[in-house]
């Protein structure tokens, strides 16, 4: 970091190999031909998408039992009455580094780059974080971390059974009626570009839940942008804002060649 009085330059990395310096022409057909390689890599991506919600699911035999603000809490409660749930295990505990302050420091990155849970919600999807810590401790680190994330203490094997009680991770679930099934789970270096509505949404089994997605005969879907909203003006079940609808429908009609 330079003071206010010193200015970066590249004699400051003297072994750094850079990049020729070009014209405008000769870096616009560099940008051209980057993007196309991008644009392959968002179908490809798509399409691991598409095949992921297409994995068989696994059923949830047990009786999982948390600690929320408000007293015991079954693995069925953390939906909120939402149709999908992902489970996020943060370690905030005895033996963890920076206990009792702070929470491991890669999980506190995770929390720190989550988006707002409300655009996730629109989608039918509640998301929670988990730890072994007790929830005066939980109370304490998010106060001081500025964290809103629902955050509850695991109080059996839950981290064991699911992957995640040496290594951080991320499960998916999804609910009919009473019954829950895993349907997904990533960790190591999936869990670190983690936090985006559509990072959480591509992982889930109903995935964005859009028209233009490649999903199986029946799943969710409404039209791209129109769902959207404010994250404190969605309403479950309301029609989408007729003025945006007007807005997003000019700009795709704008760059109607390539939605992506």
């Amino acid at each position: 970091m330079t003071s206010s009085t010193e200015t970066a330059t590249l004699q400051d990395l003297p072994d750094m190999q850079a990049p020729p310096i070009v014209s405008h022409d000769a870096w616009a057909a560099a940008h051209a031909g980057m993007l196309v390689k991008e644009k392959a890599l968002t179908r490809a991506r798509d399409a691991l998408a598409a095949e992921r919600r297409r994995m068989p699911w696994l059923a949830v035999e047990k009786d999982y039992r948390f600690e929320g603000p408000d007293g015991s809490l079954s693995l069925l409660d953390l939906f909120e009455g939402r149709r999908q749930l992902i489970v996020y295990r943060a370690f905030f505990e005895p033996g963890v580094h920076g206990w009792p302050d702070h929470g491991c420091i890669g999980c506190s990155m995770v929390a720190d780059q989550v988006s707002h849970p409300a655009h996730l919600n629109a989608r039918d999807t509640t998301l929670v974080f988990a730890s072994r810590a007790s929830q005066p401790d939980l109370a304490r680190l998010k106060a001081r971390m500025g964290w809103t994330i629902p955050w509850v203490t695991i109080t059996d094997d839950f981290d064991a059974d699911f992957g995640v009680d040496q290594w951080h991770g991320h499960n998916m679930f999804i609910r009919d009626g009473d019954r829950i099934f895993r349907t997904y789970f990533i960790n190591n270096r999936g869990d670190e570009a983690i936090g985006t509505v559509w990072s959480y949404l591509d992982l889930t089994a109903l995935g964005r839940q859009e028209e233009w997605e490649d999903s199986p005969a029946g799943y969710p879907q409404s039209r791209p942008y129109k769902w959207w909203n404010w994250h404190d003006d969605y309403v479950p079940g309301a029609a989408p804002d007729r003025k945006w609808v007007e807005v997003s429908d000019a700009g795709e009609a704008a760059f109607r060649e390539d939605r992506e």
